[in-house]
Formats: C-alpha cells, sequence, structure tokens
C-alpha cells in the first residue's frame, strides 16, 4: 500500500481523537473557503469546493460548520491564503509532496523545513520530486457500493484511467482534464462517494526498514499536525508489523 493511505488508517486508530478531530475540521473549514473564494460558492459549479465539501462529509463535519466555512468566504473578510507545494526527502530517501495552505508563508516555510531536518530529511527545490509522482483525479466508494466488475465497467464508461478495488473500497483514478465528468458519472449511478479529490499518486513506491519506516511515519505525522499543513504524499511501504506498531 502507499504510504499515504497508510498513514491515514493510523491517524484515525490514534488516540487524542477530539483535538485531532478539532485540527481537522480547521482545515477541512479552510480548503472550504478557500474553494469558496476562488470559484462560485455553488458546488455544483465549482468541483474544487464540490471536492471539499465530500471530504468534510466524510470526516462527518456538522453541516453547520460547512455553511458557515461557505459564507465567510462571501464575507470578503476571509484570510488570504497561499497554496504552497513543497517538496522534498524524507528518512530512507523517500520522496514525499507537502500541500499547504497558509496566510504566512514564511512561518509554513521555516516549519516545514524544520520538521524535515529533525528526522533527518532535507527539502529540495519545487519539481524535485513531483515527476515522481502522477497528479490525478481519484474517485473512492466503498466495496459494498458495486461488485469490482461493476465499478470497472461504469468507471471505464465513464472515462477513467485506471480502478483499484479491493477489501477496502474501489479507487478511481481519472486525469485532471476527465476528473469532474467521470465524478459526475458515477455519483450519478453509485451516489455520492466517500472521497473526490486531486491527490498525487507516487508512479512507484520504494521499501524502506523498520528503523527508517518509523523515522518516516513520525515525520508525516508532525506534518500533518501543522495547522497549514493540508495532504501529504509519500511513496514508501513499511511492514505490517510496524503498521501494528504504530498504530497503537
Amino acid at each position: 500500500m502507499a504510504g499515504h493511505s497508510q498513514f491515514k488508517n493510523i491517524m484515525h486508530r490514534k488516540g487524542r481523537q477530539d483535538a485531532m478531530r478539532s485540527k481537522l475540521f480547521g482545515k477541512l473549514a479552510r480548503e472550504i473557503t478557500v474553494s469558496a473564494k476562488m470559484g462560485l460558492p455553488d458546488p455544483d459549479m465549482n468541483p474544487r469546493l464540490r471536492a471539499a465539501i465530500i471530504a468534510a462529509r466524510a470526516e462527518n463535519m456538522p453541516r453547520d460548520n460547512i455553511d458557515r466555512a461557505i459564507k465567510k468566504a462571501l464575507g470578503g473578510d476571509a484570510d488570504n491564503y497561499d497554496e504552497i507545494r513543497y517538496e522534498g526527502y524524507g528518512p530512507g530517501g523517500v520522496a514525499m509532496i507537502v500541500e499547504v495552505l497558509t496566510d504566512n508563508r514564511n512561518r509554513a516555510a521555516s516549519d516545514v523545513r524544520s520538521s524535515f531536518t529533525k528526522s533527518g530529511g532535507n527539502l529540495a527545490e519545487t519539481g524535485a520530486v513531483s515527476f515522481m509522482f502522477d497528479h490525478l483525479g481519484v474517485i473512492e466508494y466503498d466495496a459494498a457500493v458495486a461488485s469490482a466488475d461493476a465499478m470497472l465497467e461504469a468507471a471505464i464508461e465513464a472515462g477513467a484511467d485506471d480502478v483499484v478495488s479491493n477489501d477496502g473500497g474501489h479507487e478511481v483514478y481519472a486525469s485532471q482534464d476527465t476528473f469532474r465528468e467521470v465524478a459526475k458519472a458515477l455519483e450519478a449511478k453509485f451516489g455520492e462517494p466517500r472521497k473526490a479529490a486531486l491527490v498525487w499518486k507516487p508512479q512507484n513506491t520504494i521499501a524502506v526498514d523498520d528503523e527508517q519506516g518509523e523515522k518516516l511515519l513520525k515525520l508525516i505525522e508532525t506534518l500533518n499536525e501543522h495547522d497549514d499543513v493540508q495532504n501529504v504524499y509519500a511513496n514508501f511501504e513499511v511492514s505490517d508489523a510496524l503498521m501494528s506498531k504504530m498504530g497503537g
């Protein structure tokens, strides 16, 4: 499994859930506000806003919070956030991409760089590792929504590029150009997905030993706990034993 999805599972199992949920809601609200501010406040006309709302619903964020985040963008009093992508190498030479939404570029850059340095990794120039990832859309459904064959057939018909189905669910991948249409076609057939977003999908993953893997997972956790960090992607695999240990 790719490190990103592995780590998401870890976060759901970890303690401090109330504090983490509050932080998560804050990040989701920030993405909704920025999306609504950049385009139309109507999710049917603004794919990014729709994806942000779907992500919020998937985490059981209250409807009031979602509406408040949209209204904040309309009110004109919303903070101005810069979107920044940091690229670098974590422990074990793992390629990493960190997506940030921040109202203070200097703080974000300093904090992200410090996190990499403390873990034995290093930040690199923009473009240094992104060529090892595909920037594409993913639409995810629970496994119970459809059989693997039915999902594959529907995805191909909708114009998707790839489908990965397993016990954890279905992941449908589409290019940035076709993502919106594929998502709409699948939603018409299967209902609202549990996730629909643009992601950085590693083209290949590298295996790291448990010592490096533990440092790497701690770095990802530190980054994810930062208020400015929206998403972290990495091209690694670790052992199931380490996953169990880190998952508590």
